[in-house]
């Protein structure tokens, strides 16, 4: 590696009029542990202080700084600065709208996302203590809980660039299965009658960039295929 690091960002503030365009930093490369929001955060705070994104936990968790690194989608504070590519190109998630410079409006991809109603729905009366789950129920919910909502799978679906007004998306479908293998909850029908829907849920065509981009490892396109089938199921 180099003791400097070279990054082309994508720059745009509404509010100054203008076209996007993108930008040349420079900044020193501190160590092999290095990662891509540590480069974010030298240009914020040593060399351009209005640099804008998102950032929160540092660690792969939160998942606020979801972006476009070298043409495929990430989360800037785990992704090692080692092996990019430079000039790193720098943008803000695909065919979501700017605010400003690498932030992007989410509020769609959440409103989606609550279209699922992504909480525990029951109908008997509750139990004194715990809704019990047997080790095997449980480990049906892994690889779903596990996502952290940043938005890497959706945006990097051709299918949700072209229909994201009514496809529900990766993240949000991956969601949704999760709530319709869960043991304790009584609403599966209500689920399952929701998604059932040309756009919602059949707009996925198995291109698997979803897959490629998740930063968790997780597999969108299989929980997708698994609602399908449990509506094949329940017809015959």
């Amino acid at each position: 590696m180099t003791e400097t690091i070279k990054l082309s960002v994508f720059r745009y503030d509404p509010e100054k009029g203008g076209k996007p365009s993108m930008q040349a930093y420079e900044v020193p490369f501190s160590g092999a542990g290095m990662k891509l929001l540590d480069a974010l955060n030298y240009i914020k705070w040593h060399l351009d202080g209005t640099l804008t994104y998102r950032r929160s936990c540092g660690e792969g968790v939160c998942g606020s700084d979801g972006l476009n690194i070298n043409g495929v989608n990430g989360l800037a504070c785990i992704t090692p600065i080692a092996g990019l590519k430079q000039p790193i190109h720098v943008r803000p998630l695909p065919s979501m709208e700017v605010i400003r410079d690498l932030v992007v409006d989410m509020d769609h991809f959440f409103d989606q996302y609550r279209q699922i109603k992504p909480w525990l729905q029951t109908y008997s009366p509750a139990p004194e203590h715990e809704r019990l789950q047997s080790p095997e129920e449980r480990a049906e919910l892994d690889g779903a809980y596990e996502c952290i909502m940043c938005g890497c799978c959706t945006t990097s679906c051709p299918s949700w660039w072209w229909n994201g007004d009514r496809f529900l998306g990766p993240a949000t479908l991956l969601q949704a299965d999760r709530w319709i293998k869960d043991s304790r909850d009584e609403a599966t029908g209500e689920r399952l009658d929701q998604l059932e829907d040309a756009f919602k849920l059949y707009r996925c065509h198995q291109i698997m960039n979803c897959m490629e981009a998740c930063p968790k490892g997780l597999n969108p396109t299989k929980a997708i295929n698994h609602i399908k089938r449990t509506l094949l199921n329940r017809k015959s």
